[in-house]
């Protein structure tokens, strides 16, 4: 059983550890761990799928990977995908593996929008690696520009409490039994309230950008949090 202190003052950080630590399961289901001395740069070039992807070269002017970090990740990736592209029914099968005692089909839907960043409907490996790069390698402005543009539903340039309050509940959800102690039918409204009362600094109903960035940097659990899994491949 996974313990988690489900604090208020912890709200921000569940969310943010939730977003890459299941990213890192994503990862591991694609056996994208373990390094090889097996170059893939031929598969890159010569692949037949149905989605080619950008040069390694090119790739990597745009990610914080290196050419061997990125081969590796193709390799997994190809060999799980072989059309070239996720789509949001391989989210949900990947995260319900990691979250068995829980249903984490809101979730993985929420997060599968967030990597489909030209909206879609497919995640290609140039979006998963850019997503990827962020998440792993970025710098704490850009990890949570990226945790804002997953909580920002509707992509209006604010959270509102209806959109945080589905994200909170997705959460819940996902996590199921697996919670220590065992956590209250309206702990994800409480979470949301708590939430706006310490980010919503003119108290208008909804969070900006800025008043999210701001308030996380702040907070000692996020900024731990954003260093958690930094250098994991």
């Amino acid at each position: 059983m996974l313990t988690l202190e489900w604090e208020s003052e912890g709200l921000q950080t569940v969310g943010i550890v939730v977003i890459i630590f299941a990213s890192l399961k994503l990862l591991h289901l694609l056996g994208l761990i373990d390094f090889s001395e097996d170059t893939v740069e031929d598969e890159m070039e010569m692949a037949t799928v149905r989605h080619r992807p950008e040069a390694l070269e090119q790739l990597e002017a745009q990610s914080k990977f290196t050419k061997k970090e990125l081969q590796v990740l193709y390799r997994g990736f190809k060999n799980e995908c072989p059309s070239g592209i996720v789509n949001e029914e391989t989210f949900k099968e990947i995260y319900s593996q990691f979250f068995p005692q829980g249903d984490s089909t809101t979730y993985a839907h929420f997060l599968f929008n967030a990597f489909d960043t030209d909206h879609n409907g497919s995640v290609s490996f140039e979006d998963f690696i850019r997503g990827l790069s962020i998440l792993l390698r970025g710098t704490v402005q850009e990890k949570l520009n990226w945790a804002f543009n997953l909580y920002d539903i509707n992509k209006d340039g604010y959270i509102t409490k209806e959109e945080m309050l589905d994200i909170m509940k997705a959460i819940y959800d996902m996590m199921g039994k697996c919670t220590y102690p065992v956590v209250k039918e309206d702990a994800p409204r409480q979470h949301v309230e708590t939430f706006f009362q310490k980010m919503d600094k003119n108290k208008d109903g909804v969070v900006t950008i800025d008043e999210f960035i701001e308030s996380c940097q702040k907070d000692e659990n996020i900024m731990r949090s954003m260093q958690l899994f930094e250098n994991v491949i």
